[in-house]
């Protein structure tokens, strides 16, 4: 069979063909109760809130990781069902924040779930990173409020730049075979307390700026899709979040090019 093939092959039939052979027929969940104790030790949410419960491991099954803010918290579980029984996808246990958080709570999730550091904790390797981070560096606060008049900018242009090439280096370096997809930034609506109507465009200015060194990354162009999303499913005047129906059509989104990326990255 030839490559062409091949991805038509996996066109037919999804992520679930990507399972080796050795493991069809044993496609099950292998507990780990050390895992699912360290998961719910690691923040307020993961024991009560559904879209932060622990997600077991499935063997054979590829491994997806979403890290941001709380827009993809709002779409998590749409990407879980759409990649149902294709991938395992788990996400970061709280709120990503900004770019300046970003890889000191990867490590602290690494280093609380994974072996060496948990012992008889994960071994697998992420196949796929679907990450973002923006919304929470182009926001101002004041005595811990939004506040675009009196407060502070998070990150100017120039410090978003530079945390997002530290970023891209340290999930190349800490994980070599994953497949990196960067999601732009979501549109800020007009009324919004601490943040600026078109920032987020800027930034995402910035974002591509350090993504054209960097052309193995895969885009997704979130900030796009979202623009009629946000008008039509906002979860109030000047809110930057959506109601479930617009969390629904980003996480089909999301789900669609992760889809795209593991099929890249095994077949390129």
């Amino acid at each position: 069979m030839n490559r062409r093939e091949s991805v038509k092959l996996i066109g037919i039939f999804g992520l679930a063909s990507l399972i080796p052979v050795k493991a069809l027929g044993a496609v099950f969940h292998n507990g780990c109760e050390v895992c699912k104790e360290a998961w719910n030790g690691l923040s307020k949410f993961n024991a009560n809130r559904y879209q932060f419960r622990y997600i077991e491991p499935t063997v054979g099954l590829p491994k997806v990781f979403l890290y941001g803010d709380s827009i993809s918290i709002g779409y998590t579980e749409y990407v879980r069902a759409s990649l149902k029984e294709k991938a395992d996808v788990m996400r970061l246990h709280e709120n990503g924040s900004s770019s300046h958080d970003f890889i000191k709570k990867m490590e602290t999730f690494r280093k609380a779930l994974f072996q060496p550091f948990l012992k008889e904790g994960w071994t697998f390797s992420w196949d796929v990173v679907h990450f973002n981070v923006g919304l929470h560096d182009l926001k101002y606060v004041y005595n811990g409020k939004l506040d675009k008049e009196k407060g502070k900018l998070i990150s100017s242009l120039e410090v978003y730049e530079k945390n997002l090439s530290n970023i891209i280096a340290y999930l190349k370096k800490t994980y070599p075979k994953a497949k990196l997809v960067f999601a732009t930034t979501t549109p800020v609506p007009s009324g919004e307390p601490g943040r600026f109507q078109g920032d987020a465009k800027k930034y995402n200015i910035a974002a591509l700026k350090v993504l054209k060194n960097h052309p193995d990354i895969i885009i997704d162009d979130l900030y796009t899709f979202s623009v009629p999303v946000l008008k039509e499913y906002a979860a109030g005047p000047g809110n930057v979040h959506y109601k479930d129906e617009g969390s629904r059509l980003q996480g089909i989104q999301v789900a669609k090019v992760i889809e795209k990326a593991q099929y890249y990255f095994l077949f390129y």
